[in-house]
């Protein structure tokens, strides 16, 4: 699946990497977001190729209603809703049936990424160190669960939400909260954690990231609105985890300190615009408890 709203040459460069796969088994789903510019779906539809579905939304959903659609469309077991401005690299879809062969029952994977900036250039920034931090150590693929997994997404999400493989039966079972439209593919994976489900993580990389500063994410975090959804599932988190016995999980979820550090980061920004509603709520981000 391919939500799309965005720039024609990432688009493009997107869907040429699903085209290159060395295993031709898949197919792919273009979502539309209702994208004013007519001629990227044009040029998708003139691809001509049958493994490919062009839709486009009558009216704009947004990015958690239009996930929606994307798993209310899917048809296999599991399924992938990649950014259209990422990159498959060709072993992408070999790599992943491997895995999914060698993990059948995982209700999450998470392949091997690289990340690149607007200009298609390898990157690694500050966001992509840290999540190599805070990602599990060791090598191959291992697959994970339960509080320790948990633990290990509260205290810095390091995965990467487009190159993700999903169980569709887990995604339709949880669904992505319309209420947390930066964060929603964290509160999906605590879902379907707390949910007794596993994650595979991975070593090779087959999946190209791309960081830009006008993603989603980038965009709303000096305005401090990331940071209040970010409260709302820490707190939630919290509450949740505590009840279930995971006291660790929850004490992660409680201090979210790499989150914390993060609206610190942004607090020049807030400041140079003079918004002072994103001030007040990185600061409260920053200072007050879950």
């Amino acid at each position: 699946m391919m939500p799309f709203y965005g720039r024609f040459d990432h688009f493009q460069a997107a869907v040429e990497s699903v085209l290159a796969q060395s295993d031709p088994d898949w197919t792919l789903t273009i979502v539309d977001d209702v994208y004013p510019d007519l001629a990227p779906g044009e040029w998708a539809v003139a691809l001509g190729d049958p493994r490919i579905t062009y839709l486009r939304n009558e009216v704009n959903l947004r990015p958690s209603k239009n996930y929606r659609k994307c798993v209310s469309l899917m048809t296999g077991e599991f399924s992938v809703i990649m950014g259209c401005d990422d990159v498959m690299l060709p072993n992408y879809v070999r790599r992943v049936r491997e895995l999914i062969a060698d993990h059948p029952d995982a209700s999450i994977i998470q392949p091997g990424v690289s990340v690149i900036d607007e200009h298609g250039t390898p990157s690694r920034p500050l966001a992509d160190r840290i999540k190599a931090k805070y990602r599990f150590s060791g090598t191959g693929d291992r697959e994970y669960r339960g509080e320790q997994l948990a633990t290990s997404l509260l205290r810095g999400n390091w995965t990467y939400f487009p190159s993700l493989v999903w169980r569709v039966e887990a995604l339709r079972k949880h669904q992505f909260r319309l209420d947390l439209d930066v964060v929603q593919d964290l509160a999906m994976l605590l879902e379907i954690t707390k949910d007794g489900g596993s994650l595979v993580l991975d070593d090779e990389i087959c999946f190209a990231y791309r960081r830009h500063s006008q993603s989603v994410s980038a965009v709303t975090g000096p305005d401090g609105s990331k940071f209040r959804q970010e409260r709302t599932l820490f707190a939630e988190a919290r509450r949740d985890l505590a009840a279930m016995g995971w006291n660790r999980a929850a004490r992660a979820a409680a201090n979210h300190w790499t989150s914390r550090a993060n609206a610190l980061s942004e607090l020049p920004a807030a400041l140079r615009t003079r918004n002072v509603a994103g001030r007040r709520a990185l600061l409260e981000h920053v200072f007050a408890r879950v």
